[in-house]
């Protein structure tokens, strides 16, 4: 699970990207997500109910009394992000992707590299003292296969960004790949398309190992 301070890469790459400039903001809006029966529950099939928040604001907003895990839990999300995001050579490239305006970049090794900006970020285990969570991104392009969909950094399409709480499996949390390469356009969307389509198959590696 993704509960582990970040490793040598992700304090390399985020010594050179102001993860702050990761962050979308949004108008929060009270939600009736039924909070309570989230932090306890577990679905039928193997899968486990998260809940996904635009930011630190949304998640104290709907979590009071969890103000510390909400903060600890997005900084972790913005660390992951900038770990396991797809990344491409050209701004263009990943804005045929996600979006304009949604792409940050950093420098490595004298070279600019974009990535999309974390649209949210999903927790589980809330009760715990160490809970679960994963960056999750969304596409305004009109070229995406996931256009206004939750999607996380490694390809999984978990639908309508408006929802809140969704029901994951397990290896939803499990800690991803690092992205080491840069993908050409498309290369994302892709990617989507076929996870959307085999389900639950997809290789160990994963397509930015």
């Amino acid at each position: 699970m993704t509960t582990s301070k970040p490793n040598n890469l992700t304090q390399k790459r985020t010594s050179y990207i102001n993860l702050s400039k990761m962050r979308k903001s949004f108008s929060i809006k009270p939600l009736a997500v039924g909070i309570a029966g989230i932090l306890v529950s577990a679905c039928s099939g193997g899968k486990e109910e998260a809940l996904v928040f635009k930011n630190v604001e949304d998640c104290v907003n709907q979590l009071p009394d969890m103000a510390q895990k909400c903060q600890t839990a997005y900084q972790g999300a913005l660390e992951e992000a900038a770990r396991t995001a797809p990344k491409y050579n050209t701004k263009n490239d990943c804005e045929y992707e996600f979006g304009t305006n949604q792409c940050v970049v950093y420098k490595e090794s004298g070279s600019s590299i974009f990535m999309p900006l974390m649209a949210g970020y999903m927790i589980g285990n809330m009760l715990s003292p160490r809970p679960y969570y994963q960056p999750m991104f969304t596409s305004y392009s009109r070229y995406s296969p996931y256009r206004y969909n939750w999607i996380s950094a490694d390809g999984y399409d978990f639908g309508d960004s408006r929802k809140r709480k969704l029901r994951v499996k397990p290896s939803a949390f499990e800690k991803k790949p690092a992205v080491t390469r840069t993908i050409k356009r498309g290369g994302f969307g892709s990617s989507v398309r076929a996870k959307s389509s085999w389900g639950s198959k997809s290789s160990g590696k994963g397509w930015g190992g």
